[in-house]
């Protein structure tokens, strides 16, 4: 069965129902555009944080909280409850997007329980849509698509030789700690889903160890009694150049040496990589509830080998390794770039070749990705809707942007797509003025 829409205007699809999509929506309302389909194969509204049990879906454990602060995270023109801490829980992000929605009329645009299985390039340059309902099959026609799909949804494992004989999951699979009970339990990666998780199962396992292959930046959630992202926002008011030294200093004064932790040293500077905000791991470690290690090079049955010669055995092994970013619905001469590398987008959003393709919230920035989002979709909605050109020089444009990255972020896979969240947002709103789209406040 084919869907077509009857409304003047463009028809625009959108796929995800996360923070990203939603916000989509209602800067397409907004501008205008009435004839608007979201997308979203759960079961309601917010994505990744909504927490679910269902294996292999990805989403948010029991426990999680934000690791960006209330203030740096909440929409600029919806904040949230004042009665909120500095990092609410996912329950209360589930309330605030429900509220984002009826706040905005959100609702009635979206289609839950509907996975976009293919969304194909017409020779008149629609998108042939195709998409599984509660319903059975159908596919409709769209004049654009925006991609709100996310990049947690592909889990991301290294391969080592030998062979591990005892549980083995990805991060995406881990909801809670209690199935760990009375165990002993490796959790491998470094960033914040890894220390979150070694932190939350060393309150029940037997034993819990964390392997980081290298050195990263971890940092408390607050100093000097503020959330640590409002201390870095005062920083970025500094030059650059500035700005690098103090962060390499202050850092080792307020949380110590490495070496107390049993951490690595990293290698490059705070700004070269995303940091892990986390205070309680830090905790857990100097307390010895979580064993540092290093990397591993190899598995041996039950025996997990390390880098540095030492070894231990293990029942149970999380891959908090990441994530690879993937749009298996879309086709491979649409997405013709290494996934594992930076995308050639403008803006992180606009196709090189395609006017009526945008992808939005496809970055990781030094903060939150939602309100970045929303200038993303504000500029979308606004080229759709016929009041802001799309730059006529955008090749030229992307590989600048490229070539010029915020600071000079490590070349590992996971920074394929991190950007500043303060200079990202000043490039956004830079276009939005340099085209004539208005701005929001600097």
């Amino acid at each position: 069965m084919t869907q077509n829409g009857g409304a003047a205007g463009p028809r625009v699809c959108v796929i995800g129902a996360g923070p990203c999509g939603l916000t989509v929506v209602k800067n397409l309302i907004a501008a205008g555009i009435s004839d608007v389909v979201c997308y979203d194969d759960r079961d309601e509204i917010g994505g990744n944080w909504v927490f679910t049990e269902t294996g292999g879906r990805s989403s948010v454990y029991e426990t999680t909280q934000l690791i960006s602060s209330r203030r740096y995270t909440e929409f600029e023109d919806y904040p949230m409850p004042r009665d909120y801490p500095d990092y609410p829980s996912h329950w209360q992000l589930r309330a605030y997007f429900d509220a984002y929605a009826k706040q905005f009329g959100l609702l009635p645009f979206v289609r839950p329980r509907t996975r976009v299985e293919q969304a194909a390039l017409r020779a008149d340059g629609k998108w042939q849509v195709q998409f599984i309902a509660p319903d059975g099959s159908a596919d409709a026609v769209f004049d654009y698509l925006i991609v709100c799909s996310g990049h947690h949804h592909t889990p991301l494992v290294p391969d080592y030789p030998g062979q591990f004989d005892g549980e083995s999951l990805h991060s995406v699979a881990y909801k809670r700690a209690a199935p760990f009970a009375g165990k002993r339990v490796l959790v491998v990666g470094g960033g914040n889903s890894a220390c979150d998780i070694a932190r939350e199962i060393s309150r029940v396992a037997a034993h819990t160890s964390i392997s980081m292959r290298r050195g990263y930046w971890v940092l408390p959630k607050r100093l000097l009694g503020k959330p640590i992202d409002h201390l870095y926002a005062s920083l970025r008011r500094l030059p650059c150049w500035l700005v690098r030294p103090i962060i390499r200093l202050a850092v080792p004064l307020i949380v110590g040496p490495w070496c107390r932790y049993g951490l690595q040293k990293p290698r490059g500077g705070p700004t070269t990589m995303h940091p892990t905000v986390n205070t309680a791991i830090l905790t857990a470690l100097r307390d010895g509830r979580v064993t540092p290690r290093v990397g591993i090079d190899r598995l041996a049955g039950s025996e997990v080998r390390f880098q540095d010669g030492s070894s231990e055995k293990f029942d149970c092994i999380v891959w908090a390794t990441g994530f690879r970013i993937a749009f298996p619905f879309l086709d491979l001469g649409i997405v013709d770039w290494d996934t594992m590398k930076a995308p050639p987008l403008y803006l992180k959003m606009m196709h090189p070749r395609l006017a009526n393709l945008f992808f939005i919230g496809l970055f990781q920035p030094l903060g939150c990705i939602w309100r970045l989002a929303d200038v993303q979709a504000r500029i979308a909605a606004l080229q759709i809707a016929g009041r802001l050109a799309r730059p006529p020089d955008i090749a030229a444009r992307t590989a600048r942007e490229m070539s010029h990255p915020h600071w000079r972020f490590d070349a590992a896979p996971r920074h394929a797509i991190e950007v500043d969240a303060h200079d990202f947002r000043r490039d956004l709103l830079k276009h939005l003025g340099e085209a004539g789209g208005g701005a929001l406040a600097a």
